[in-house]
């Protein structure tokens, strides 16, 4: 089984001034990758293949007339339980609602946890220094997609096995 998430993946010119963030060499922190920039708008754990389809039509159906999402990266980094620095998004609790909606019966909220959207800069043993940086960048999301994360350590592979239009 591989790990899925349902995600929405912040545009182009998000991604550059992404790109363009100072990274410093610090011992233990590993920072991520443009291929790993997604936003989980549900997390689903280790899913069985065969319910990646029915995931997909239940998305399908769910964010049928949906509207847009407008998300705000920013506005300060922040650290998640030190293993991880992310930069927090909102504008995606209604999307995470319906999505969670459409994927229960698919697969069950086994830890339910407040809605929480953030974009994961970096993992490993995470400074308190990180926290509290500018950024920032603004987007309308107008889909999301079913990512299987197929990495290995130092390999990192992210693959989209669906995408889900909404919001005209």
């Amino acid at each position: 089984m591989v790990r899925f998430a349902v995600a929405v993946r912040p545009p182009a010119e998000v991604l550059s001034r992404l790109a363009a963030w100072e990274r410093p060499d610090l011992a233990g922190v590993h920072w991520s990758v443009p291929e790993q920039w997604i936003v989980k708008v549900r997390p689903l754990g280790h899913v069985p293949d065969q319910v990646v389809s029915p995931l997909l039509d239940a998305l399908d159906a769910e964010l049928d007339g949906a509207p847009a999402a407008r998300c705000v990266l920013g506005p300060r980094t922040v650290r998640l339980g030190g293993q991880w620095l992310g930069a927090p998004v909102s504008g995606l609790n209604a999307l995470g609602a319906a999505v969670f909606d459409a994927t229960r019966e698919l697969v069950p909220v086994t830890h339910p946890q407040p809605f929480r959207a953030d974009l994961v800069l970096a993992r490993g043993k995470v400074p308190r220094e990180l926290a509290g940086l500018p950024v920032d960048a603004r987007w309308t999301a107008r889909e999301v997609v079913l990512v299987a994360d197929r990495s290995a350590p130092g390999r990192p592979r992210f693959d989209d096995l669906g995408g889900i239009s909404f919001g005209g």
